[in-house]
């Protein structure tokens, strides 16, 4: 058994994903500024913004650096019927609205402002709409923000909306209206430009494969699709329909994989991680030992080709138990 092991380690070494570097540990108190320097008034005030959130009804009630980058926060109490989420958002989830409601209402108080930028007279938050329901919900007339002088902040909805944990879908469906946000905005600039923004290539991919299909089961793709994606270096607007063709593709890849699953249920074969199990069973680049890049077009030409031909009859009950081919999304649909 040992001798059969290390002739399987070469492979494996070959065959594993490049980590990143381990962050190294900061020294403490190296960086940012001292309480002194957050309140100094020194900082410089943005004074059309100051002035703004003034004319459109709402209180300013400090002025701060913050205390990593030193950038102006004006904190600020603002009418409720202004702030609005970014249009390019998840969808709400009416359970966690009706959580935090009934949190906040036990409590009598609002504890956690949300961040806010202006836009057009109106305040877009990326990491609040859940609690700005909540708020409305509970009849408030204004909500606490923090609001930021950068209007480029209202893109950073990945890293900035932390008050309920996505899910593979939630990303997606972000970072695709987003991409369209930007488009449409005339953003100038290659898709590489925005990686800090989308955070993953296949978000992309798998958000337009959800537009088109709300049930897409991308939770089964997603292995594959984040390997053999990259960001483009491309111009937004001429990369979006390159994207939009990919997502095509996968649909292509999910008609035939769902073709085998029904075809597993026919022979008395039940369980929620089929799709996962034949996506898996025809994914060769678990097998791969070069560590070249796959092509997105090729790899599902090939997948696809698997996929039809799959021989339904080879398949037993404890191929699957042993087999899932990874988690389920809790937004997928069971196949």
């Amino acid at each position: 058994m040992a001798a059969k092991s290390a002739r399987k380690s070469p492979a494996a070494k070959k065959t594993a994903t490049p980590r990143k570097p381990r962050r190294k540990k900061a020294e403490p108190k190296s960086r940012g500024l001292s309480p002194a320097e957050v309140a100094s008034d020194s900082v410089e005030y943005p004074t059309e913004l100051l002035e703004a959130v003034r004319e459109d009804g709402g209180e300013v009630l400090g002025v701060y650096r913050d205390p990593l980058g030193g950038h102006p926060v004006v904190f600020s109490v603002l009418p409720i019927d202004k702030v609005e989420p970014t249009p390019y958002q998840r969808d709400l989830s009416e359970p966690h609205v009706k959580r935090l409601a009934n949190a906040m209402e036990r409590l009598d108080r609002f504890l956690d402002p949300v961040i806010a930028v202006r836009k057009d007279g109106r305040y877009w938050t990326p990491n609040g709409n859940h609690r700005l329901n909540a708020s409305r919900m509970l009849g408030a007339r204004s909500i606490v923000a923090l609001v930021l002088p950068d209007e480029d902040v209202a893109y950073q909805i990945l890293a900035l909306n932390t008050e309920k944990a996505h899910n593979l879908k939630e990303r997606s469906l972000e970072v695709v209206r987003m991409y369209r946000g930007l488009v449409g905005a005339g953003r100038q600039g290659k898709e590489s430009a925005f990686a800090h923004l989308f955070e993953e290539p296949s978000f992309i991919t798998l958000g337009a494969a959800y537009e088109l299909r709300p049930r897409f089961s991308a939770g089964a793709y997603h292995p594959f699709v984040k390997v053999v994606e990259d960001f483009l270096d491309t111009p937004l607007e001429d990369a979006l329909p390159l994207r939009e063709a990919r997502a095509q593709r996968l649909l292509e890849l999910d008609d035939a994989v769902v073709a085998v699953v029904d075809a597993l249920k026919e022979r008395g074969l039940q369980s929620p991680y089929l799709k996962n199990f034949v996506v898996a069973r025809i994914n060769f680049l678990r097998f791969r030992k070069d560590g070249g890049k796959p092509d997105f077009d090729g790899t599902v030409d090939r997948m696809l080709a698997s996929a039809r031909k799959f021989n339904v009859d080879k398949v037993r009950r404890e191929d699957i138990g042993r087999m899932g081919g990874g988690p389920l999304e809790s937004d997928e649909e069971s196949a």
